[in-house]
């Protein structure tokens, strides 16, 4: 399975992010992410604890790390 994957103008990376149980979650996850300069598109699912990003390059994997620190969980890494 490949975390990341380029398409024309956006690059999708999936990230596993432990200590999701609700939406509440998924949404203060996807808040957080979502403000990083060129993110376009997020989806978090807390029962398998993926985070879907669409962003216009490949991201610092430290900048979503203290998203994901901010929203109160934590980046276990790349799915």
């Amino acid at each position: 399975m490949t975390a990341e994957t380029d398409t024309p103008g956006s690059t999708t990376t999936v990230y596993q992010v432990s200590g999701m149980s609700c939406g509440h979650c998924e949404g203060s996850v996807s808040s957080e992410i979502a403000e990083i300069a060129g993110v376009s598109s997020v989806k978090a699912v807390a029962s398998t604890g993926e985070v879907t990003v669409v962003s216009a390059a490949p991201l610092d994997d430290e900048a979503v790390r203290a998203a994901v620190d901010e929203a109160g969980f934590e980046l276990a890494g790349r799915a």
